[in-house]
């Protein structure tokens, strides 16, 4: 599929919209998780650290299939990927509504909603790099704004389902509203030339002709030596024999050999297919075997390298306050009187404000987009040690604007990764990275609940959170300092569409 260059407008605005429609459908529910988990936690009367699991896993396991994800949109398309995501994130909200147990809900929640909501985001962060070069950034600050929104309506919407209808009538409206992902999915129209090369043949025709077995010019002197006597010998006994027996064993061989022909082209095809097979088998290790090297390369790259572990880090510390804040605020005895606006509702809006903000910023040359989100990283490892200090709802939800505003850097993430690595290879980097991205936000709410189940009290479990981002923090940061030059080779050159934020990208 040969790509045209991206208008930066036009239809790119119908994708901008359709996918933040997207995003809002399907993370709104489990990034508002928490209000389901403080159900959760009634119903089912499971540990902290076990409950934390379903909302963990339903926004990690998305990330952690993101290589899957990536392959999967690179093969068929954003369009039936989203299509087909739409029903596993509606379906997998409504089974959740029949758990009869915190297991079931790991299954129906956890990986089957998980795994759609990765595999729509990224056919909306795909097709919206394709669609736009110069507003890029704008684009993705638009599109990753849906999940915050949705953050903030659902995050209401779903306390008062749950209100009228019950635990069970809250995920099955909200997964019936899920369905409108179709309706959005078809809209994602691929960018393509109209001069694109024609369709190639399938099936057996793909195959060269060197790779087949059977050829006709292959057949040993034996073999025709063999059917030339056989011919002779069979011409010389009917020539001796009546005319009417002649006419008969004439028949005999025309049917024979049609028998004969038959056979051979039914072994000569079981051939073909067999190799074929074959052949299709080897090409396929050879594109794994080139899918690893060409990770190995990016692994090379430092500033690459300190991303994925950035990246790990702070989603081990900074995606707990989204699901637990709510429970903090109630392991502090926060008068519920004093609530003007859940937690999470603060934390979703302003996410929304801070990807678009940073998303902005990002399209300004004179900003590094790499320093940028190295400064959300170290600020939001500050914010996290203030968690434990904070005893009002006051403090909570200053403290959740701050965190939902340092978090919207998940806007510029795909335009640092698409600098650091250029637009070719943004489908396999970032797949790479939003993997590690995914465990890390599997494995931050349960340690987070684990520490609360051991310690009865959250403030080691914030300090190791803040910890985890600060650290990631300060490691990118020393990848991307301009002295890194010193130690790299001039004559390495870069590949094109690569910044290299004046610290070397290659090794």
């Amino acid at each position: 599929m040969v790509f045209r260059k991206p208008p930066d407008g036009g239809w790119g605005w119908v994708i901008v919209v359709v996918s933040f429609f997207t995003q809002f459908l399907c993370y709104g529910s489990p990034l508002a998780v928490g209000v389901l988990y403080l159900e959760w936690l009634d119903v089912f009367g499971e540990g902290k650290g076990k409950t934390a699991w379903v909302g963990s896993l339903a926004n990690g396991i998305g990330l952690l299939a993101s290589p899957v994800c990536s392959i999967c949109v690179s093969s068929f398309g954003a369009r039936p990927v989203a299509i087909f995501s739409g029903f596993m994130v509606a379906g997998g909200l409504m089974m959740s509504s029949f758990a009869p147990n915190i297991y079931f809900l790991y299954i129906s929640y956890g990986i089957v909603v998980g795994l759609g909501c990765g595999l729509l985001y990224t056919a909306t962060v795909t097709i919206t790099c394709h669609y736009f070069d110069k507003r890029r950034g704008l684009a993705l600050g638009l599109i990753s704004t849906g999940s915050s929104v949705g953050l903030f309506i659902y995050a209401a919407l779903q306390r008062e389902l749950i209100d009228l209808y019950g635990l069970d009538g809250c995920l099955l409206i909200v997964g019936a509203l899920s369905l409108n992902i179709l309706a959005c999915g078809s809209l994602m129209r691929p960018l393509e030339s109209s001069d694109s090369p024609p369709p190639e043949k399938t099936g057996v025709d793909k195959v060269p002709d060197q790779y087949f077995v059977y050829h006709e010019k292959e057949k040993t002197v034996e073999e025709n030596i063999s059917i030339l006597e056989k011919g002779y010998v069979d011409e010389k006994c009917v020539n001796s024999m009546p005319d009417n027996k002649q006419d008969s064993i004439l028949n005999k061989n025309v049917l024979n050999s049609i028998n004969v022909n038959e056979k051979d082209t039914y072994k000569k095809k079981v051939v073909e297919q067999t190799n074929f097979c074959k052949q299709l088998a080897k090409r396929k290790w050879q594109l794994y075997l080139n899918y690893w090297e060409e990770t190995m390369v990016l692994f090379k790259n430092k500033v690459f390298s300190a991303l994925f572990v950035a990246i790990l880090l702070f989603d081990i510390g900074g995606f707990p306050p989204s699901l637990l804040m709510e429970d903090v605020a109630r392991s502090a005895d926060i008068n519920e009187d004093d609530y003007h606006m859940p937690l999470i509702s603060i934390i979703g809006i302003m996410t929304a404000v801070g990807k678009l903000t940073l998303g902005i910023l990002a399209d300004f040359k004179w900003v590094n987009t790499l320093y940028l989100y190295v400064t959300t990283l170290l600020m939001t490892g500050v914010a996290l040690f203030a968690i434990p200090f904070a005893k009002s709802y006051l403090t909570l939800a200053m403290l959740s604007g701050i965190l939902g505003f340092l978090t919207g850097n998940w806007s510029i993430f795909p335009y640092v990764t698409t600098k650091t690595v250029g637009i070719e290879k943004l489908t396999h980097a970032y797949g790479i990275l939003m993997f590690f991205a995914g465990l890390g936000n599997s494995l931050g709410p349960p340690i987070v609940g684990w520490f609360y189940d051991w310690t009865q009290e959250y403030d080691t479990a914030f300090y190791f959170s803040g910890f985890c981002v600060l650290l990631g923090g300060f490691l990118l940061l020393l990848a991307a300092l301009p002295c890194w030059n010193a130690c790299t080779n001039q004559s390495s050159k870069l590949p094109p569409n690569t910044y290299s934020y004046k610290v070397a990208s290659s090794a």
